[in-house]
């Protein structure tokens, strides 16, 4: 009686004819949809620019997928929006003009969220159907499902923080909402780039693939804290740089307590610490970069390190201006498309140290 198994990475040439042909439209599939998902963190970023984000007051996972058609539905959903802290305390005497244009961005966020999931989960249904998807491949593809389920109850967890005492929604909520986007985004790009047909090459030393996923980690750590940023609006307040408040360290940047406080709800602290991180992450990636010159110039890896560096030199500078400019919306969100393109760059520098699936064999 045979089974299907992996074989060993020494033998990943192997690939079969079909394999190879289901691996790469599988592959393509998946590339897709992380472009999607990265459509959709940039109407998100949108969303929450424009203070659009506490329009739809409802959770309607099916229904909601249509907007308002006529005159009496648009009063309802504006009577709605008139009951919520926002319209209260900050939009007191928006016109119903108004209102259609924040409900447009977050309906758009929405309908692009759900266009998410029937995107992956009706080809999803034909490649296994068909037989195109690899038994191994299966566990992972429907753990993706699922997180794309979570993540559209953490999205309605974060709105509804701030439908009842605040004005927006909860840091907090926000911070966890992007960084779980950006997870299944990560780990998309970290099964697709596993799926490539051609052989891969060895990675520069034992240690490399290490340092590859701590640059992973890193760039999720510094969206996590973007997103706290975002939540706090700390992006409007210490529009300097180098210096922050005058100086390289600020003062006070424990003034509340207790002291754990300061990281998620303090202005001056989130916003230096979300420097620090990317100071941290520059300097990853610029060494790993020097180092695999050195030491194997000519692969593939050295290459990606390069380009892994160039585009977190290119994110940094997008967040100086945005910074210094006060958050213009467009380099806030050319900004926040960055960190995604970073992102990925990491898994997919990441994910070539790692090497690909290796070839099904019988056992």
């Amino acid at each position: 009686m045979s089974s299907m198994s992996l074989s060993r990475p020494s033998e990943v040439s192997r690939l079969p004819a079909r394999i190879a042909r289901d691996r790469t439209a599988i592959r393509l599939w998946l590339y897709a949809i992380a472009a999607l998902i990265l459509a959709l963190v940039v109407v998100g970023g949108a969303t929450r620019l424009t203070e659009s984000g506490l329009s739809i007051t409802e959770w309607k996972p099916i229904h909601g997928i249509v907007p308002p058609l006529s005159e009496a539905e648009w009063l309802e959903e504006f009577q709605l929006y008139q009951r919520i802290p926002q319209y209260q305390e900050l939009n007191q005497g928006m016109s119903l003009s108004g209102f259609k244009t924040i409900f447009w961005w977050e309906w758009a966020h929405r309908f692009l969220a759900r266009s998410v999931g029937f995107a992956f989960a009706l080809p999803l249904a034909f490649f296994w159907a068909t037989g195109r998807v690899e038994g191994w491949l299966k566990p992972r593809l429907l753990a993706l499902l699922a997180l794309g389920g979570l993540q559209g109850g953490i999205g309605w967890w974060m709105v509804a923080s701030g439908l009842v005492e605040r004005t927006d929604v909860s840091q907090y909520r926000l911070a966890v909402h992007l960084t779980m986007a950006c997870i299944i985004f990560a780990a998309i790009l970290w099964i697709a780039r596993g799926l490539v047909t051609r052989p891969s090459e060895p990675p520069p030393t034992g240690h490399s693939r290490h340092v590859g996923l701590l640059i992973v980690a890193l760039a999720l750590v510094q969206i996590y804290l973007g997103g706290l940023v975002a939540g706090l609006n700390a992006g409007l307040a210490f529009n300097t740089w180098p210096l922050m408040d005058g100086r390289l360290v600020p003062g006070n940047l424990f003034a509340m307590t207790p002291v754990w406080r300061n990281f998620f709800e303090s202005v001056m602290t989130v916003q230096f610490v979300h420097r620090c991180g990317a100071y941290l992450l520059f300097a990853v990636v610029v060494i790993h970069a020097v180092a695999a010159l050195r030491i194997a110039g000519r692969s593939r890896h050295a290459q990606g390190a390069v380009w892994l560096a160039l585009a977190v030199t290119m994110q940094a500078a997008l967040g100086i201006t945005t910074l210094l400019l006060q958050v213009p919306i467009g380099w806030a969100l050319m900004h926040q498309a960055g960190a995604l393109v970073v992102l990925a760059g990491s898994v997919i520098h990441a994910r070539g140290l790692t090497g690909r699936y290796p070839a099904p064999v019988h056992a």
